[in-house]
């Protein structure tokens, strides 16, 4: 059974002294494990959808659940308090928690690499930045407003530059399983300052399972790796899920680059459908804003993860991108705005989710 539509009845008005008793936002601080000292919030929409913002990573997501369902992929590490200082090599994999959004960048996404402009390890220093909270808005039932928002501000600097600046809103309303992530980067220096983004949006089981379909459609950017792919990707080209796969174990992983189709609306719709258990997630977001999807698989023993991850460019690194055109400067004072969409589909609606 469904629960309730907050949104579309008023059978709950006079009949409650609290928001909470419906949903909303909550703080608190871990006091146990890899985690301990982190602040975070639990985001209730009311409709079974519920997940864990992480205030001292970014921002990001962790933990997300609909009813008893995880729709995340959290790795053996879990929630890590965050290693500014973990920004050389591939020291950024030893506390990458998965979870349902790990942001990279926000001047480096892909491998290490380094230049004459410095060096930079592996999807930057993002996700290892603590936010400054501005606000919190939780809903209030006796006006009738049922939204709600957290605002932060997360700084990429150093002295001299560059310095960049992300303002985060993540938003939504009782009653929608969906959340909105909108997210402004602007250049606090004086000089240009290089800027590559990525949304990784990781997904486990029970949504990832065998044969949950992958629903995207673009065209693949061919690779030399394509030659290494699984033969479970040459015959389904990405568009299934395996089960776990022996390939996989240790780096085993199959990666695609996409240049995404879009509707009338320059908007991109992909997801991930399971039709055994009615339940889907659909992520949505600007080409205009982000002209890739990439989408990666590790089916290992363990560790069966997947993700699609829309960005500025292909996670070449910042190196590569200088090197063919396009990498992105910002000026002084310059800002891109970005806005993903990610919204719970259950029911037959599922069946419906396709390209």
């Amino acid at each position: 059974m469904n629960p309730p539509k907050i949104a579309q009845t008023d059978t709950w008005k006079h009949k409650i002294s609290n928001a909470q008793q419906l949903g909303g936002i909550e703080t608190s601080v871990l006091d146990n494990g890899a985690g301990r000292g982190v602040r975070i919030a639990w985001i209730n929409t009311g409709t079974g959808l519920r997940y864990k913002v992480v205030f001292d990573r970014g921002l990001d997501i962790l933990d997300c659940f609909y009813n008893e369902s995880s729709l995340s992929w959290i790795s053996h590490a879990g929630l890590v308090a965050p290693q500014p200082f973990s920004n050389q090599g591939i020291d950024w994999l030893r506390t990458f928690g998965g979870g349902l959004l790990t942001t990279c960048g926000l001047s480096n996404a892909g491998p290490p690499n380094s230049d004459e402009n410095g060096s930079r390890g592996l999807h930057g220093n993002y996700s290892n930045l603590s936010c400054e909270l501005l606000s919190i808005k939780n809903p209030d039932v006796f006006t009738g407003d049922l939204s709600f928002e957290i605002i932060g501000k997360v700084r990429e600097t150093s002295t001299f530059g560059p310095s960049l600046e992300l303002t985060r809103k993540i938003s939504g309303t009782l009653g929608s399983a969906s959340i909105k992530i909108s997210d402004t980067v602007v250049n606090r220096g004086n000089s240009d300052a290089p800027h590559m983004l990525l949304y990784h949006i990781n997904c486990g089981w029970p949504l990832i399972d065998d044969g949950t379909r992958i629903v995207w459609k673009g065209s693949r950017i061919p690779r030399e790796s394509d030659s290494n792919l699984t033969e479970f990707n040459k015959k389904h080209d990405f568009k299934l899920c395996a089960p776990p796969l022996k390939e996989h174990a240790g780096f085993g992983e199959d990666v695609a680059f996409i240049d995404p189709a879009t509707d009338a609306s320059d908007l991109v719709t992909c997801g991930f459908a399971n039709d055994q258990i009615q339940l889907a997630l659909k992520i949505s977001f600007s080409k205009k804003q982000m002209p890739w999807l990439i989408h990666w698989q590790h089916w290992g023993e363990n560790e069966y993860v997947t993700a699609l991850e829309p960005a500025t460019n292909p996670p070449i690194g910042q190196t590569n991108a200088r090197k063919d055109g396009t990498l992105i400067l910002l000026k002084p004072g310059e800002s891109r705005s970005y806005d993903l969409e990610l919204e719970v589909i259950t029911g037959e609606r599922v069946n419906e989710f396709k390209m």
